[in-house]
């Protein structure tokens, strides 16, 4: 599917009546080729369906999954591709059958889109996990085989089933980050049981991570940051940490032995595991939510001694993501944000790159 430029975005209004009867192009940042710099085109939306939402794109949040994929990092990508898979924004159109929103209201769209809605994971609420694999926000192929295109653009149309309900009490811009980052850490401290009594590590202050101690010290875990530096302390412990450790120190791992009961990964680069898994308490797990693209080697000893587990998790299924969602409202949890201009697009991946972001940045999508 070719994409051409334009010089002009159609209005909101204009947009929303277009899509309201048949397909129609809309003002997106694009990356045409693997690893090339994003640039401003169009994109083609489908007409709203029965069961769709229309929404007018506010804020779009730039997660590091971003940039894997648009350097075919995680495997080949699908060009010309728009990434973005932490949206909020406003309904402005609903199909005939939908049941769920109305005109107005403030809603989001994380990772995926669609899912086959049949299987025993479907079923239970778990669509991540969709056996027949989840439709991707971006960098797939729908039900018609047509690409996907992710929040980098002004406007989406997804059915109301994958479409979640933004809180009052939190900011759209503030938000968006929790479609991808926060969910990527509620499900697994959730699922790990986090809570009082319970010791948590969170390796990596960035955008997960700092989303990890929030969600963790709101839930009444004692939350510690290991980090490669002490460099984020001041940020860390603000945030909810009562400890913070550098990782570079050759002492910290002696000195933190047996300590953990649960242990988040939220960095991209490979991770000596044999030694974060000597920090775990008996029983303990240690959890990666962060995506390396090389492998990683494990000594099987290091599970073996302690009954401990290596385990892995991804975001969660919708229901759990509008909990996530009613749980940052109800404690104030947003991200920390960058707020950027579409034009810096390029530059925040490069900052990103570098670790120079304190905690995510978003797009403002009224500068597309």
């Amino acid at each position: 599917m070719s994409v051409t430029t334009t010089a002009s975005a159609p209005s909101t209004a204009a947009t929303a009546s277009a899509l309201s009867t048949a397909s129609t192009r809309v003002a997106a940042y694009a990356v045409p080729a693997p690893g090339a710099p994003l640039e401003r085109t169009t994109v083609p939306r489908r007409p709203v369906g029965p069961h769709d939402v229309l929404i007018d794109i506010k804020y779009a949040g730039i997660c590091h999954s971003d940039i894997h994929q648009a350097r075919d990092g995680w495997g080949e990508g699908i060009y010309p591709m728009v990434p973005g898979h932490e949206i909020t924004g406003i309904v402005t159109g609903v199909g005939a059958d939908v049941t769920r929103f109305t005109v107005g209201d403030r809603v989001g769209v994380g990772c995926m889109v669609d899912s086959c809605r049949e299987c025993e994971h479907c079923l239970s609420g778990q669509e991540q996990h969709c056996v027949q694999g989840m439709t991707g926000t971006y960098n797939a192929l729908d039900r018609a085989g047509e690409p996907t295109y992710g929040g980098y653009s002004t406007h989406l149309v997804v059915d109301e089933n994958y479409t979640v309900r933004i809180p009052d009490g939190l900011a759209l811009d503030e938000a968006a980050p929790l479609l991808c980052a926060g969910i990527t850490l509620y499900s697994p401290l959730r699922h790990w049981q986090a809570g009082p009594g319970r010791k948590v590590a969170v390796v990596g202050l960035g955008g997960l991570g700092h989303m990890g101690v929030k969600l963790a010290h709101a839930m009444g875990a004692e939350v510690t940051v290991l980090s490669q530096t002490l460099r984020k302390e001041a940020d860390g412990r603000r945030l909810g940490a009562t400890h913070f450790h550098a990782t570079a120190d050759e002492t910290t791992f002696e000195k933190l032995t047996g300590t953990f009961d649960l242990i988040l990964s939220t960095v991209s680069a490979p991770l000596g595991l044999d030694a974060y898994l000597g920090l775990l308490k008996v029983d303990g797990a240690l959890v990666n939510v962060g995506a390396p693209e090389e492998p990683v080697s494990l000594n099987l000893f290091s599970v073996i001694g302690g009954r401990k587990t290596l385990a892995g998790s991804m975001i969660g299924g919708i229901a759990e993501t509008q909990e996530m969602l009613d749980f940052c409202a109800e404690h104030g949890l947003g991200s920390e944000i960058e707020l950027i201009e579409a034009d810096r697009i390029n530059e925040a991946y490069a900052r990103v790159l570098a670790g120079d972001v304190r905690y995510r940045f978003v797009i403002d999508t009224s500068t597309i």
